[in-house]
């Protein structure tokens, strides 16, 4: 295997030194493939091979303009960078791309490609070619500035407490104090700040649904949830199958969350269980802090994941040596975290907001899992291959916080080890039915496009009686209302975010398979990430050692092993 930096991928079609933000620069080599002889079928695969080349340019140039706006959205360069990208770039390369498209389409080369190679490449470009309308490119361009306007809303976020200016990422540190009242006092100050913006946000959302709707039905859909689907190229289940999801999660999850809020109430000995009783220690004991320094953090994941696996541990020292993660919490800074994949250099980027919390050790894992599978497949030819389903992506991610767990002795000892593994465990239990929440939430979102507010609030909080805890609201009926404001994904990628409950049956199937023959899942691991996406999603499971399917029959057990591993906490 290559080592991380090597600076091996130089460019041959594009120009050295063509300015991927300059569409003067740009043109002339859409220009080029549009013109040129593909009467062969080595010629035609040169020809592929070339659009994909351009295309890693441009993604690379757009991924470094969308780090910076996120690490800084106060820092007006920034913003106006990538909104130029987004406003005066992109808009010009969708006919662009939707020509060579149809062009690729159209070929009768196209037959003789060869198979397997291109079956998935092939499927790809078909359906982008159906769905690609004109007149969506302008609302496409109004959507991505949209989200840019609400991460800059939610990067403004701050309060003061304790004599200075704290993000509401760095607020989140309280809820883990066991003074129940500096737990309460902080929780109000962050859910005061958020509902300032809550008229802010929701006019935001109002407009993305309207967009969303008018794109869906410019190419021909009833609804944006059908358009969606299609455009996640979700090929192997459907959404009769996310219902199906949603019922497994009702019935086998959330008794099993409910009795674990249950336990917390009756150990932390309080009538009722209030939202800023949810992330203390039930017993009372000092928050964990995993870390003091941002260094520290990426120090010791590197040392777990050398333990993992010794080039895992490589590939992330040489991460780190090159710069690529923007870890701590800041002013000005986005919220949430992310890898993103600079796709002509082909590395990874790193980006959360760690603030000296157990989870931020786990976000760290988690993205570490989607750093080594865009590592993993950087030889690939082909940019489309490069990148993967997200049903398989986040099995990389969930499966790496897995792997990890067992090495978690790197940030703590003794008792504290037992509570970061039940703390793990329990999380994946409250998880399920949130993923539940959202993805039902957005079906009925855009299955009911001209909704009101009023009628969007009262969809939100019957999904949240049937998948939601025991812990009591009542005089903080606002924010209970206004939660869903808090998951960017319903803003920056409608209706991704399923994706996550299926990955963690994944990724619960990986740890499974690891309890029975570590090397052998370890291997299958590495290889389904090698594949990157050259492989319909079943197979990459497969390939794996993993079974695709989320039905209640394949969660229950993994569900009854993860409350088996919590009761041996006990």
């Amino acid at each position: 295997m290559s080592s991380v930096i090597d600076g091996k991928y130089s460019r041959g079609f594009v120009p050295t030194g063509a300015d991927m933000g300059d569409w003067t620069q740009i043109a002339p080599l859409f220009d080029a493939l549009d013109a040129r002889s593909i009467e062969d079928l080595s010629l035609f695969e040169r020809w592929i091979l070339d659009g994909n080349e351009l295309a890693a340019c441009l993604s690379e140039e757009y991924n470094k303009r969308l780090v910076a706006m996120t690490c800084q959205t106060d820092d007006q360069a920034c913003e106006q960078a990538y909104l130029y990208f987004v406003q005066e770039i992109q808009p010009r390369c969708k006919p662009r791309w939707h020509r060579l498209n149809e062009r690729y389409v159209a070929s009768p080369l196209r037959r003789q490609l060869p198979k397997p190679r291109y079956e998935v490449y092939d499927r790809s470009t078909v359906t982008a070619v159906e769905l690609f309308r004109e007149e969506n490119v302008p609302l496409q361009t109004e959507e991505a500035k949209l989200d840019q306007q609400y991460q800059k809303i939610c990067g403004a976020m701050t309060v003061e407490y304790n004599g200075r200016e704290q993000t509401l990422q760095q607020m989140a540190r309280y809820q883990q104090e066991p003074d129940r009242r500096v737990r309460q006092e902080t929780w109000e100050l962050s859910a005061r700040r958020r509902l300032a913006d809550r008229g802010p946000i929701d006019d935001i959302f109002d407009q993305m649904i309207r967009l969303r709707t008018q794109i869906a039905q410019n190419a021909g859909f009833d609804n944006f949830r059908d358009y969606q689907f299609k455009a996640y190229e979700r090929f192997d289940y459907t959404p009769a199958d996310c219902y199906a999801f949603h019922e497994a999660i009702e019935r086998v999850v959330v008794p099993v969350y409910r009795e674990i809020q249950q336990q917390r109430r009756r150990q932390l000995g309080i009538e009722q269980l209030r939202p800023w009783d949810l992330s203390v220690d039930p017993k009372g004991r000092p928050p964990l802090r995993p870390f003091n320094e941002i260094g520290e953090l990426s120090a010791k994941c590197r040392t777990i994941f050398a333990r993992v696996d010794p080039v895992l541990g490589e590939q992330f020292d040489g991460m780190i040596k090159a710069g690529w993660l923007d870890l701590d919490s800041r002013k000005g800074k986005a919220p949430g975290g992310y890898q993103a994949t600079f796709d002509e250099s082909r590395h990874p980027f790193i980006f959360m907001n760690a603030v000296g919390l157990h989870r931020d050790v786990e976000t760290l894992l988690h993205e570490g899992g989607h750093a080594f599978h865009c590592l993993a497949c950087r030889d690939e030819p082909l940019l489309a291959y490069r990148h993967t389903s997200m049903e398989m992506a986040e099995v990389a991610s969930m499966g790496m916080e897995l792997l990890a767990s067992d090495y978690l002795g790197e940030f703590y000892e003794g008792d504290d080890l037992v509570r970061a593994r039940r703390e793990q465990l329990e999380g994946i239990i409250g998880t399920f039915p949130w993923i539940a929440v959202i993805d039902a939430f957005q079906h009925w979102l855009y299955l009911h496009p001209g909704h009101t507010r009023e009628q969007r609030t009262a969809c939100w909080l019957d999904l949240l009686r049937r998948f939601g805890g025991i812990e009591e609201w009542t005089g903080y009926e606002a924010t209970h209302e206004s939660l869903w404001q808090r998951q960017l994904h319903l803003f920056g990628v409608p209706f991704y975010y399923i994706e996550y409950g299926i990955a963690q049956i994944g990724a619960l199937q990986l740890w499974r398979n690891t309890r029975e023959d570590k090397a052998s899942a370890l291997r299958r691991y590495r290889e389904a990430l090698a594949l990157g996406g050259s492989r319909p999603l079943p197979e990459l499971w497969a390939a794996g050692g993993l079974t695709f399917d989320f039905r209640e029959t394949t969660l229950r057990p993994l569900v009854e092993m993860v409350t088996d591993e919590l009761h041996r906490f006990d």
